[in-house]
Parts: C-alpha cells; structure tokens; sequence
C-alpha cells in the first residue's frame, strides 16, 4: 500500500480518488439496478425485455450527466459528511424525477414501481456507505502525510491565524502549513519566513500548492505580482480578507451583479423561495397531523389537569415577537398560577408559580404544544428560533448586538439553541450570547434534514428530561 502511495505523486492523486470515486458509483447503481429484479422478481428474465433495457442505459446517461454537472465527484478537504449527505440526496431526487418523466412520457408499461423503489433504495444505502468508507480512508492516508497540499502564506491578519488554527487543527484535511511572510513576526502555529520581498524567490524555489493572502490595498502591485507568478506556477490562490473587525457574522456570501462581486455580510438559505415554501409545506402537514391525531384525546386531559391543580384558563397567551419583529400571540398550555409578573418574569429554579401539572408540563414540552395552531395559521415554524416575550426581545438586543437578526425567520415551537441546551431561563449574559449564536448559525445553514434532526433530539428531550426545564 505504502509503494503504491508513494508511487503516486501529490498533484495527481485526486485525479485518482476521482476516478475511482466514478467507476466504483457507477458499479454500484447498475449492480443495485441488478439486485433490485432478483428481490422483486427473484431472476433476471425480465431484465432483457426492451424497457427495462432503456431505462437501465438511460438511468446510466442520467446518472453521469447529473453529477457532473452538481460536481459530485468534487471532494472538498473540509466538508463535513452531512453535506455529502444533502448533496447525495439532491442527485438521487433529481434523478428520480428524470426517471419519472421518462416512464410516463413514454408511457412504458413493463416497469414495476417497487422495483424502482428497492433499485432506489439500495443505490442510495449503498452508495452513502461507499462514500462514507471511501472519505475515512482518505482522511487516513492524509494523516500518514500522502495526499498534501503545501499551503503557503503571504500577509497576516485575525482572519488568517483563524484559518491557520483551523488547518492545522486536523491532520485529515491533508493540509501542510510551510509557513508566512509579513512585514513583521507575529505570534501564530506555523513558522515565520521573513518579509514580502523574500516571498517570491521563496515561491519559484519551492513546491507550493495554495497561497493565501492577506494584505492591504496599499500592497495592490505586490499582490498582482505574487498572483502572476503562482498563475505561471499553477498555484491556486485564495485571498483571505480582513473583515473581523467590523464583522459580526460567522460567514459571507459574494453574489455578483454582472460582473461587479458584492459582499453579503448575511445570507438565508430560507430566502430561496423554494425552500421557504418546502418548509411551509412541512410545517403544514406536521402541524396539521399532530392535531387531528394527538390534540383530540391531549387537550381534554391536559385541560382536566389544569383545571383541577389550580384556578384560571387552560390555555394561556403572551404576546411575542415573530418574523420581521412583528408581534403575534403565542400559545401554551397555563402551568403557572395566574400572577401580574408572566409577562416580564421568566420562569426559574423552584419557581413557586408554576403548578405541579406544569412542572410536568414544562418538563416535557408538552405546554408547548398549543404552538401547532400558531404553525397552522403562518405566525411559527415547527423549527426555528424561540420567540421570547417583548420586554425579553427589547432587554436582550441591548446584550447582542446582532439579537435581532434572530427575527428573519419565523419562530418555532423548537430550535437549534434549545436542543443545544440553551432553552429556559436565561440567567447570563452568557446565556443570552450563546442562544442567539446558535439561532444565527441556524438561519445561515438551514437545510431541511437539519429540521428533522432537531425534531427528533426535541422528542427525545421530551422523554430522557432537560435539566433547564422548570
């Protein structure tokens, strides 16, 4: 294993890894197209009829065209695995659409819909896991130090020791950090190589794969000098502006208009409108099935409950602060005595107005659950920041600056925060600082299995107990 590495010179590996990643997919859709016949229909007689032939060729066409063109076989040193994941689920719902198409268009008659189904489901499994198993054993060889990429830099700021520490802070992400040139020695991981003017025999001496930089417009000749020679040189540049400090923002997105790069300081998946409305779509149809299926038979228990531990309303609204800082009524089950303080005070450690029903309640989300008729009617999501009561959303944003920003989506009866441990009473500045981080973080990288993976921790919650649930 070792002499076929080192056989294999650093600049050429990936077209290797690529390759195999293209052959190896490709082998498995057509053996998944091949085990799907034998579990439905237990040969492969069928297998040489005219249709299925078509769609078998077809499905190749479909399959090579498509990934190409999403740059599936793209392997990015530093993308988490749940983006592989998306990006896989993308093609395989693409793909099914073609499919789809084909089939009723051209009216096609000899094809089995569970046969499609099992060809779909064991391409997907087996392909996720193939992947998986493939990306492990890159990051492997990578830690051994085969499959590197020599990273140089030029100019230093905050910016670039955040990406230095970050680089440097994993060994499967195949980096090696040779080292910077600056105008001075400032205090960073990687080895101090001397001022700009040594920098460009440096980079004609030395095998460099990437330089990043960061430097001021007063040094814009040297930088189109530097860019010049790493062109001839097939170095890939990446230049690393200093935007912390005025920047609040984990990340930034460039949208182009014509050909002119504008910065955008936030970017929203949800502003896609195609996203918006498969959320709303969702939010819709869970909302609805948890209240034709549980309410029916909750309400009027919780409702006895409520009524026999204390005197007041079953149900108790607050207004809060929604999407685009509009206020809307939120709606909970009542688990406090009635009192002049729920509007302005939260809930704390042995609160003595909350009931022994709503100590239950509380502790197990189920006070919360009034909230799928705020998802009915438009004014919350099923995920999506906490609304917190006014006088909370005018105290807070004098704590965050940026608290605010937690408004450009609709509430939700969950979030990213609370499943984080963030939920209840907010007792710190601290406290205040890291739910809005968390909700932030959310807005930037929404994506819909994200939605499902903090539903299920939220159910789980609901029965393992949450510690700042009182």
């Amino acid at each position: 294993m070792e002499s076929v590495l080192n056989s294999l010179s650093k600049k050429k590996f990936s077209k290797y890894t690529t390759l195999i990643l293209i052959t190896s997919e490709l082998v498995l859709l057509n053996i998944s197209y091949y085990i799907s016949f034998l579990i439905k229909f237990g040969n492969l007689e069928r297998l040489g009829l005219k249709e299925p032939q078509l769609i078998l060729v077809l499905t190749n066409i479909f399959w090579i065209g498509i990934t190409i063109n999403l740059k599936f076989y793209k392997l990015i040193r530093i993308e988490k695995f749940n983006k592989q994941l998306l990006k896989t689920s993308k093609i395989f719902f693409l793909h099914i659409f073609l499919v789809t198409v084909l089939i009723v268009g051209l009216k096609l008659t000899e094809v089995s819909r569970l046969r499609i189904f099992y060809f779909y489901a064991i391409a997907f499994f087996s392909i996720i896991v193939f992947r998986f198993i493939f990306i492990k054993l890159l990051q492997k060889i990578r830690v051994k130090g085969y499959n590197y990429r020599n990273v140089l830099f030029i100019g230093f700021s905050e910016s670039t020791n955040k990406i230095i520490q970050f680089l440097n802070s994993n060994l499967s992400f195949g980096y090696k950090l040779i080292g910077y040139f600056n105008k001075e020695h400032s205090n960073t991981y990687i080895q101090y190589l001397g001022n700009f003017e040594k920098s460009i025999e440096f980079i004609q001496k030395n095998k460099i794969d990437e330089i990043y930089i960061s430097m001021s417009d007063k040094d814009i000749e040297y930088i189109n000098k530097i860019i010049s020679i790493a062109e001839k040189l097939m170095i890939r540049i990446k230049i690393v502006p200093n935007l912390n400090e005025y920047s609040i923002y984990r990340k930034m997105n460039v949208d182009y208009y014509n050909e002119t790069p504008v910065l955008l300081l936030l970017k929203e998946p949800l502003e896609d409108p195609l996203k918006e409305l498969s959320k709303r779509i969702f939010d819709l149809i869970f909302a609805f099935l948890i209240i034709i299926s549980i309410f029916p038979w909750l309400i009027p228990f919780i409702s006895l409950l409520i009524l026999v531990s204390s005197k007041g309303p079953v149900f108790f609204k607050q207004l809060r602060t929604g999407i685009d800082g509009k206020d809307f009524y939120c709606y909970k089950f009542r688990t406090m005595t009635m009192n002049a303080s729920s509007d302005n005070k939260q809930a704390t450690v042995n609160d003595a107005r909350v009931t022994k029903i709503g100590r239950i309640l509380r502790k197990s989300n189920l006070d919360e659950f009034p909230q799928f008729f705020n998802v009915l009617i438009g004014q919350m999501s099923i995920v999506g920041p906490r609304p917190h009561m006014l006088k909370h959303t005018k105290d807070f944003t004098e704590i965050k600056d940026n608290y605010l920003i937690r408004h450009y989506v609709k509430p939700g009866i969950t979030g990213w925060a609370q499943v984080n441990g963030y939920r209840g009473e907010t007792r710190t500045k601290e406290d205040v600082i890291k739910r809005v981080e968390y909700d932030i973080w959310y807005i930037e990288n929404w994506y819909f299995l994200l939605d499902l993976k903090i539903i299920w921790l939220t159910i789980r919650n609901m029965f393992t107990g949450d510690k700042n649930a009182y």
